[in-house]
């Protein structure tokens, strides 16, 4: 039978058959390779499987392929080191919950997000939450954020899981597809997921006040049905992001408007950084390209574990 995983706990994985919908408990049947990924997880939320049912053991399932990956979004692991982590695979859209405050999202963690996007060829959009809680300074900053990133070609979402201001839209974004919900700890995801689906009524948690920092409240990532056809995957929040198999020389690509502009540097294999000639730089200069991306890029450039 074929099926699509629905939710993994490292240990045993829920699949949900194609032709039926019927939810069964497997696990896996040897070792898996990840096409000369070294992954700490064989298989992630939204993985295409084949497997068989036990008949001795009334629906539960061996897995014994997994389908070639349209996508995924991928990052370190934070237990190996040497290892990355699928957070999932085969999506239509991935929604980034940020946030100005309570705690506030770095610009480097945003950008490695959508590198990694840009990387896999997946759709972004970023969800700024938690609006009801911005005086008129912060709304004005978060407009020129929000424009800043439309002009690099990423559209954007004010929303208040809390009052309710844009889920209406964050939902109508779902519509027909398989979305990933990602974000820092703390930022509402399962807030907001609970505004979309009440039905879940998924657990949250308050933020520390001593950090600032949000607690963990997803334990493993799941897919949820928002309605036939309409599936948003829930993930742990992410606390750092490290890219993973993206070549320095490669980086700039993942950056659109820098890439619209890599063949007209002086020299083919320009990094930006400090090389004549260079129409990146002279872009940043000119204010073509935003500052706060520019930084982005570099820190990546320079970290070699790459994280945010």
């Amino acid at each position: 039978m074929t099926g699509t995983v629905v939710k993994s706990t490292g240990s045993w994985y829920l699949v949900r058959e194609t032709s039926t919908g019927k939810l069964h408990r497997c696990r896996l049947r040897g070792k898996f390779k990840n096409h000369d990924l070294k992954v700490s997880n064989p298989l992630a939320v939204g993985d295409q499987v084949d497997f068989t049912v036990e008949e001795q053991t009334e629906g539960a399932g061996v897995i014994h392929h997994i389908e070639p990956r349209r996508n995924y979004i991928i990052r370190r692991s934070v237990h190996k080191t040497e290892h990355a982590h699928i957070v999932a695979a085969n999506l239509d859209l991935a929604l980034l919950v940020v946030t100005l405050v309570s705690p506030a999202t770095s610009f480097g963690f945003i950008d490695r997000f959508l590198v990694t996007a840009e990387a896999y060829g997946i759709p972004v959009q970023l969800i700024f939450n938690k609006v009801d809680l911005y005086d008129e300074d912060l709304n004005d900053y978060q407009n020129q954020i929000q424009k800043m990133y439309k002009r690099t070609g990423y559209d954007s979402l004010r929303c208040s899981a809390a009052t309710g201001e844009g889920v209406a839209e964050v939902d109508a974004l779902l519509d027909g597809r398989v979305t990933l919900l990602s974000g820092h700890s703390g930022v509402g995801k399962s807030t907001l997921i609970n505004a979309l689906v009440p039905d879940l009524d998924l657990k949250t948690a308050e933020i520390s006040e001593f950090s600032d920092k949000g607690v963990h409240t997803t334990t493993f990532a799941e897919m949820l049905e928002v309605r036939p056809g309409t599936y948003l995957i829930d993930s742990p929040g992410i606390k750092e992001l490290g890219l993973v198999d993206i070549p320095p020389a490669q980086l700039a690509h993942f950056f659109p408007e820098m890439r619209a502009m890599l063949n007209q540097c002086r020299y083919h294999n320009c990094r930006h950084v400090q090389e004549p000639g260079c129409a990146v730089r002279e872009a940043v200069d000119k204010g073509r390209i935003a500052l706060p991306r520019y930084d982005s890029y570099l820190s990546m450039l320079a970290n070699d574990n790459n994280r945010g």
